[in-house]
């Protein structure tokens, strides 16, 4: 995805936001631990794209592209080409094949005359209704260290081995369909639940040689977590970025969901706003309630260090400020490009679906990418829009799924 900054991860989006980027480890084998049986969720309808149906929507050239935003888009969609023709869509609307053209002609293509490409080589279609919701996301700086020292000691804990996926004793063979759960085997080698959220705070992983860094506050790395990466910055202005490694298969509670329903969050007296840094402001006036909230969030999120030039998605290159958005894979190809033309200027526009999240479920959910630093905090954590959403797919798609 090409570097452009447009804003930052929202905490309307926080509410449902589980890290961002967010692939679940495919680890296996006694002494991995997996985690806790998942609680029943219902089965989202429609389930793919194709069944929610696909409409054409207007010319490419009708969208009105600006060369800045059409040659940014241009550069990530070359990015993610590699991936893009060599990967099966999980949504069913493509090819890898049908993307090659496209893929081809990126690289070479003048990024100030992008919007042709896009006119060239794609047409549009709408997903379902085409209603689209979209909020923010981006890369948090905190300050956090490699080696404790003083001040720095929260642990920031790499993937445990014993992280794995397996069946609980008591589910009949008939139920054991589609992928294991997330869990751990115990000392009886029963699989049983990985650790929660409380239990890791109360040192489950302490002393296992999982420590890759030491941040200083609580609270930011809660919210890093829920990003899926960031930047740990040490005093003497040392930079080690970490990137999401897998989660421990806990249930996600957004615990900005948890605060409304319990009237924290309005106008009126001791209520706090809604946004992260309302959420932030009651963490750090109600410390004790504050640690005991974001325990009902079990999910726990496990890191790895970075050393590329931006986060990776879920599509395995970099995500990029402005460009890069996350979405639905069973509604959107990743790698497809998207235009949104949403209620907020600042999310309008052309994005490259690089990226997933826990919350970014069914068609027209989006999470736009900010990139990193207080501005991008700020437009993240305030982004939430509605409008419409047309899909670019490429050139012949419609006719050949029959939906022209």
């Amino acid at each position: 995805m090409a570097v452009s900054m447009r804003g930052l991860g929202s905490l309307a989006a926080l509410a449902m936001l589980s890290a961002c980027g967010h692939i679940i480890p495919q680890v296996s084998g006694p002494g991995a631990q997996p985690a806790p049986r998942p609680l029943p969720v219902p089965t989202p309808t429609p389930a793919t794209a194709l069944v929610a149906g696909l409409a054409p929507g207007k010319g490419v050239s009708a969208l009105n592209l600006s060369r800045y935003d059409a040659g940014d888009a241009l550069a990530s969609f070359a990015e993610s080409c590699p991936r893009l023709t060599a990967r099966e869509d999980g949504s069913g609307l493509t090819r890898k094949e049908d993307w090659r053209p496209a893929c081809q002609a990126a690289t070479a293509w003048d990024r100030n005359d992008a919007s042709r490409f896009f006119a060239t080589y794609f047409e549009t279609a709408i997903v379902g209704d085409g209603k689209a919701f979209a909020t923010g996301y981006y890369e948090p700086e905190i300050a956090g260290v490699r080696n404790r020292q003083p001040g720095y000691d929260v642990p920031v804990y790499a993937l445990p081995q014993d992280l794995t996926r397996g069946w609980y004793d008591d589910m009949p063979a008939t139920e054991r369909t589609g992928q294991p759960p997330l869990g751990r085997f115990d000392e009886q080698g029963r699989f049983v639940p990985y650790y929660e959220r409380a239990e890791i705070d109360q040192g489950a992983l302490a002393g296992k040689g999982l420590e890759i860094a030491w941040a200083a506050d609580p609270v930011e790395f809660f919210f890093l977590q829920i990003q899926g990466s960031g930047r740990l910055r040490g005093p003497d202005g040392t930079v080690l970025r970490i990137g999401y490694a897998g989660q421990n298969g806990r249930e996600y509670a957004g615990i900005g969901s948890l605060m409304r329903e319990r009237g924290l969050i309005g106008s009126g007296p001791g209520q706090y706003s809604g946004s992260m840094q309302g959420i932030m402001q009651y963490l750090r006036e109600h410390p004790e309630d504050g640690r005991a909230l974001m325990r009902e969030n079990k999910s726990w999120v496990f890191f790895r260090e970075l050393t590329g030039d931006g986060p990776i998605g879920a599509l395995s290159v970099p995500v990029r400020p402005q460009s890069s958005v996350a979405a639905d894979p069973k509604f959107v190809p990743l790698g497809a490009p998207v235009f949104l033309d949403v209620d907020n200027p600042l999310a309008s526009g052309l994005w490259i679906a690089q990226d997933t999240g826990g919350a970014i479920k069914g068609a027209n959910r989006f999470d736009t990418f900010w990139g990193a630093g207080e501005e991008a905090r700020q437009v993240a954590g305030g982004m939430s829009t509605r409008g419409q959403a047309v899909l670019l797919l490429p050139k012949g798609t419609l006719r050949r799924l029959g939906a022209e």
